[in-house]
């Protein structure tokens, strides 16, 4: 039975941070915010994911008032989503995902990126699409203050009885 799950992050542009999106760094005079490495491709991805399976989100298992999970690089979340899937019997189907950024231009890494959100769940390039667009400068992407990313998985499980 193939099951849907969604995910959306955001997170403010700061400077003395380096920028990364699916696992990649991206030459940038601003990075992204967070607890973590503040990946919001990979969080979005990882919210995917654990909604497919009927998880919670991203926070249940790496809360950010943890200090373990301070400056953690992100593939570890996409890890323990993927592990999720594999405990329940089920396969990632696929992945795709949409960053929203005005600057830098995003296209040019996604390659990149799709190796590493591969490896982290253990499924094939093949299996994940990753788009970029901008906001047309309007509020808070537009004007550079952060970037976002949403994300959908489909997950095939067995089927349960209720």
């Amino acid at each position: 039975m193939v099951h849907v799950g969604i995910g959306y992050d955001i997170h403010p542009l700061v400077t003395g941070r380096k920028l990364l999106l699916g696992g990649v760094e991206i030459p940038h005079s601003k990075g992204l915010d967070g607890h973590s490495d503040a990946d919001a491709l990979m969080h979005a991805i990882c919210d995917a994911v654990l909604g497919a399976v009927g998880e919670a989100d991203i926070g249940k298992f790496f809360p950010n008032t943890d200090p373990h999970w301070r400056g953690a690089a992100s593939k570890v979340f996409l890890q323990e989503a993927a592990r999720q899937v594999k405990f329940r019997n089920g396969r990632i189907v696929n992945v795709d995902a949409t960053v929203l950024a005005e600057a830098p231009k995003i296209m040019p890494h996604v390659h990149a990126m799709k190796v590493q959100i591969a490896d982290a769940l253990g499924i094939s390039v093949k299996r994940i699409g990753i788009k970029a667009t901008t906001n047309e400068k309007l509020g808070f992407i537009g004007r550079e203050e952060g970037i976002a990313a949403m994300a959908v998985a489909t997950v095939d499980m067995p089927e349960v009885a209720d």
